[in-house]
């Protein structure tokens, strides 16, 4: 890992029926290699994770009724994308919300160019889904937060390196 890594806060958000929302996402250069996501991203000048989560949020989905909750999981994880090496300390936040109606108009240019849509899951269908999404293991991890309820300390997840 480089000495700079980027600080990222990702969202667990569920809806009333414990469905999750993810962003199906693709390279912008190959729209043939896609995977879904967790909605969120870095931090912006000194703003806090809890911050930085509510307002990617809010620009990604256009979801802003949101009860944030504890970090579940966090991971290190590096991957390609867009012509450049990605490398992120990852911190996931349980967040709750009623508002399933989602707006992609405050997508930023390269979302724009790469995301292509947002879907809500229910654990069922993320169980048996064929699709790459990340982090690995979700639906698992999703389970077991669904059966359990937030970890008392936050998970740290194995890194994924792509």
């Amino acid at each position: 890992m480089p000495a700079e890594i980027r600080k990222v806060a990702r969202v667990i958000l569920l809806d009333p029926d414990d469905r999750i929302l993810l962003m199906h996402g693709y390279e912008p250069d190959n729209p043939d290699i896609t995977w879904w996501f967790t909605p969120g991203g870095g931090l912006e000048g000194d703003e806090t994770r809890e911050e930085a989560a509510l307002r990617e949020l809010a620009e990604e989905t256009g979801i802003t009724d949101v009860e944030l909750g504890p970090v579940l999981w966090q991971r290190i994880c590096s991957f390609p994308f867009d012509g450049r090496r990605w490398d992120q300390d990852e911190w996931y936040y349980l967040a709750r919300t009623p508002q399933t109606d989602t707006d992609l108009s405050g997508l930023t240019g390269l979302e724009q160019r790469s995301v292509s849509g947002l879907r809500w899951w229910t654990y069922s269908e993320l169980s048996v889904a064929r699709e790459t999404v990340y982090p690995t293991r979700l639906a698992g991890l999703l389970r077991t937060l669904l059966d359990e309820g937030p970890p008392r300390t936050p998970v740290v997840l194995a890194p994924e390196i792509a």
